[in-house]
């Protein structure tokens, strides 16, 4: 069919870039799939009309303001490591294979850093979130947004050399990642959830309870948390969740991570 040939179209695609339509359209598209999805299977009650203005405004000030300050700053402090050609050579499978674990392994590191004491704030406005959904997620502060690239950045090395297409299914993949794992939503698959962080392994992170909250820091995958002690399975969880920070913090500070 015609329409399916431009929309995979080089000229369908420059248009959609080009207008800045791309990153729109796939929220609408995230909106409308995720709200079903959570409608159909929900994990708990949502009263959407107390979070759902604060979390769209804390998502438009992390896309276009600390976001992109962020951005800025890291490219800064960012590790750039030398990379072997035989490296960059590799089949691009391969190259996103060696993206994603080098990228989650030093990510789950850095989270566990965010949890200790004397740099928690950082973290705070993540978790302050009281009800867990797909959008609560994109609640990051500025500090906690330069950090995160960093392990992120150092990955993408290995990718030097792909097509303009991995970095963008690299860019959706976290983004999808994300709502996903915010999603609030009953998803059990214990098979899954021995290699991959799903909504209920983060669910019981983002626990108002610190036991709880002091584990499953895996951004992607779990097995790190398995190998190094952090893992807690949902199973063994007895208590009803609940999250929050349990105080009141100045909204700048949390924006800002300090």
């Amino acid at each position: 069919m015609e329409w399916i040939e431009w929309l995979l179209s080089r000229e369908f695609r420059q248009f959609l870039f080009d207008n800045n339509l791309f990153f729109p359209l796939l929220f609408v598209a995230r909106l409308l799939s995720m709200t079903t999805l959570e409608s159909f299977v929900p994990a708990r009650k949502v009263s959407y009309r107390s979070v759902l203005f604060l979390d769209i405004i804390g998502f438009a000030v992390l896309v276009y303001l600390t976001a992109p300050f962020a951005g800025y700053l890291r490219s800064f402090i960012a590790v750039k490591p030398v990379v072997p050609e035989s490296i960059l050579t590799l089949p691009t499978v391969v190259g996103l294979f060696l993206y994603y674990v080098i990228g989650d392994f030093g990510a789950y590191w850095m989270h566990r850093f965010w949890h200790l004491s004397p740099i928690w704030r950082i973290h705070k406005w993540h978790h302050s979130a009281t009800s867990m959904y797909w959008l609560a997620g994109y609640r990051a502060s500025f500090l906690q947004l330069v950090l995160f690239g960093l392990p992120w950045g150092v990955a993408l090395s290995v990718l030097g050399k792909a097509p303009w297409w991995v970095f963008l299914i690299v860019t959706v993949s976290h983004i999808l990642t994300n709502d996903w794992q915010h999603m609030n939503v009953t998803w059990r698959s214990n098979w899954l959830e021995w290699v991959f962080i799903t909504p209920r392994l983060h669910h019981v992170h983002h626990s108002d309870n610190l036991t709880l909250s002091n584990a499953n820091f895996g951004v992607i995958f779990s097995i790190w948390d398995r190998l190094f002690g952090t893992y807690v399975d949902p199973e063994t969880v007895k208590e009803e969740l609940s999250f929050g920070i349990g105080e009141e913090v100045p909204p700048l500070r949390l924006v800002l991570g300090v």
